[in-house]
Formats: C-alpha cells, structure tokens, sequence
C-alpha cells in the first residue's frame, strides 16, 4: 500500500533541481525524531511532495518517490559533519535516511499561503500552526487534491 508523504528543504541546501540532476539522493540530516519515526515508516513507491522551506516563497516544488526504505544515516557518525551525533554509533544508530527518486518538478511552486488558504487542507499538518517538521505524513485525498490544485 503506497503511503504519501511531505519533506522539507531548503533550496539552497537542497533542491528539487538538485534531485532532478542527481535522479536519487539520500534524505539525510534529519534531526528530529518524530521526522525520524515517519522516515522509518516509508517503504519503497511511497509519493512525496518535495517543499522548499525557508525561502520565499516556500511550498511544494514538485514530487519523488521513496526509492529505498530507512537505514542509519551515517552523517551522524562523522565527526567532521554539521549533522555529527556522539550519541549515534554504528551498532546503535540514533538518526535514519531514506532515498528519495525525482520524479517531476512543477511549472510553479503551490505556496503555503496557497495551501493554508484552501478550507479542504485546513487539518493538513502543514497547514497547523506550529507545525515546523521537515518529514510529515499526508493523506491520499490530500495527495489527490493537491494534485488537482497544481492542474488548475
């Protein structure tokens, strides 16, 4: 069963054109752990809509796929890397990554103010106040809609 998923970027670390070049990346750095336990719910074929963050405007740019379930992100192991953990070891990972595969980048960014405008999105995590994860399940009728919304 596919599930849907959002995650977060911000474009000058990481973008949908990034992905688009690359084709498949690691989603690494994530140092949240509810943002985690989502990661470690993705299975291979999951949608994902790829949100630039932190930029204006913010919204979703376009879409991926989970190209490989969870395993230990290794960045947290390095000691020369941002996303550095001490607590985080090889045989007791603390942090996890999953691939994601670029799938299509959109013509224009669906905004936040777009979204949050939409009174059909109103109980979408993202659309919640205070709701800052960068990795968020979505529902499929949220998924569907979205779609539609980006067609029009």
């Amino acid at each position: 069963m596919t599930h849907y998923w959002l995650m977060k970027s911000e474009p000058d670390a990481f973008s949908i054109d990034d992905l688009k070049r690359l084709k498949k990346s690691p989603w690494d750095g994530v140092r949240n752990y509810q943002a985690r336990n989502f990661m470690k719910e993705m299975k291979e074929g999951d949608k994902v809509f790829f949100y630039h963050s932190s930029c204006s405007p913010s919204g979703i740019a376009g879409t991926a796929k989970v190209s490989k379930k969870a395993y230990p992100d290794h960045t947290s192991w390095d000691a020369s890397s941002y996303y550095f953990d001490p607590k985080s070891t090889q045989d007791n990972p603390r942090w996890f990554m999953v691939d994601v595969e670029f799938v299509e980048k959109w013509p224009s960014i669906l905004t936040l103010a777009e979204l949050k405008q939409d009174s059909v999105l109103a109980d979408m995590l993202l659309t919640k106040k205070g709701n800052r994860l960068s990795v968020m399940p979505i529902t499929k009728d949220e998924w569907e809609y979205i779609t539609v919304m980006l067609k029009k």
